[in-house]
């Protein structure tokens, strides 16, 4: 099984706020200094504690956020119901594409109850005037979310709405893991049949029928706030899902760090 990338218990007691950015990927070229000056951009610090749109499409930023503990996605709303284009995990940040753009083109949705920490703009232009290797740790963050986006586009076009969901399950399951959450048997959740089918761009009906195939196949199980996987090489094997685009393990890992 794979185990969590980084020492979660260390890394959190010295940073609270900021100890799981890039964690399972390019933490490790991240020096402490580097480490206490993330921890320090961190302004503000906010408990929401009901599902709410921490941004709106089209809104002035003038900070961008940090997710310190729960979910919450990228959405965009349709004419019919709402997509979710991408998700976030702790640690990620959920919006630095707004220091540059300043409006965001999709919103920012919680998911149950989440931890941000928020960093005025105005501290990331000193980090990218006076901190380069810091400010491409930041840039590298955001390339990721790309690389997801292209991913994700990709499995829509190709992959059954069972496998569309298996897809997620494995990518949920690998991003936690790289944050030392989610365990050997799979992860806690508050993500529902109705989010789950905003994920897969189908209806809740299509992701219940795909929820009981997938637990008569043995290889998913569906509960609540809770998904079991009995098998990770036969729930990915079944997803088609290579990790590489993650970042983490396998031939696009930046082991040797930035260069």
């Amino acid at each position: 099984m794979l185990k969590a990338h980084f020492d979660n218990e260390a890394e959190l007691s010295s940073y609270p706020k900021t100890g799981r950015f890039l964690a399972g990927r390019l933490r490790h070229d991240m020096d402490d200094r580097e480490k206490q000056i993330l921890e320090e951009l961190v302004e503000e610090v906010s408990v929401i504690d009901e599902p709410t749109r921490i941004y709106a499409r089209g809104e002035i930023c003038s900070r961008s956020t940090i997710l310190i503990e729960g979910f919450v996605l990228r959405t965009l709303d349709g004419p019919k119901q709402r997509h979710a284009v991408s998700f976030q995990v702790p640690g990620d940040f959920i919006d630095l594409h707004n220091f540059a753009l300043k409006r965001l083109d999709h919103n920012i949705d919680s998911i149950g109850r989440v931890t941000v920490g928020y960093v005025p703009h105005e501290k990331l232009q000193d980090i990218m005037m006076n901190e380069p290797h810091l400010a491409r740790l930041f840039w590298f963050s955001t390339l990721l979310d790309a690389a997801m986006h292209r991913e994700w586009v990709m499995k829509l076009g190709q992959l059954t709405t069972t496998r569309r969901l298996a897809h997620i399950f494995a990518e949920i399951w690998r991003r936690l893991q790289m944050v030392g959450l989610g365990d050997e048997a799979g992860f806690d959740t508050p993500l529902t049949q109705a989010q789950y089918a905003e994920m897969a761009g189908v209806t809740a009906i299509h992701v219940n029928r795909a929820v009981k195939s997938l637990r008569e196949q043995g290889i998913v199980h569906v509960m609540r706030n809770r998904v079991e996987i009995p098998d990770r090489d036969a729930l990915e094997e079944f997803a088609q899902f290579d990790p590489d685009y993650l970042y983490g393990h396998g031939s696009l890992s930046l082991r040797e760090g930035l260069t």
